[in-house]
């Protein structure tokens, strides 16, 4: 059972140490969200934004986090959503599930950013292939828009 049910966005310049229950902090920064296990262990739990991890949506009054989050190193083994500020709780994870969804997030690493070794097998970029140039950020476009 989640003990939090909701969280309170607050944009940082830099994560706290002490993390507020309840609070999810969010540095743009360093493009990265960090939050207080939703259980409520007191776990710290961060949320890097990258291509690979976590997408963060802001709607001018909410944010979302994607995917969900699995706290599977954590004795909580906490698996919940932030859906605009709403925690949904979602189901627990078999050991085996876990292990997957690791060796799936490894090989993605391993494709987007061309490493040559995922974890479980060879991965390589095919002759001719280019990596996608990487999408400028919300804040890198504000910024490019109002300072030129």
């Amino acid at each position: 059972m989640m003990r939090h049910m909701r969280l309170e966005h607050r944009f940082v310049g830099h994560i706290p140490e002490k993390l507020d229950p309840g609070v999810l902090y969010v540095s743009m920064e360093y493009a990265t969200a960090a939050h207080s296990c939703c259980c409520g262990c007191g776990e710290e739990v961060v949320t890097p934004f990258t291509p690979t991890d976590w997408k963060m949506t802001f709607d001018g009054d909410k944010i979302s986090l994607l995917p969900s989050i699995g706290s599977w190193t954590l004795p909580c083994r906490s698996h919940y959503v932030i859906d605009r500020g709403k925690v949904i709780e979602a189901g627990p994870w078999t050991d085996e599930q876990v292990a997957v969804q690791r060796r799936r997030d490894r090989a993605a690493k391993a494709r987007y950013y061309g490493t040559e070794n995922s974890g479980i097998n060879e991965v390589t970029t095919p002759p001719g292939a280019q990596r996608q140039p990487e999408r400028p950020t919300l804040l890198q476009r504000a910024r490019r828009w109002l300072f030129g």
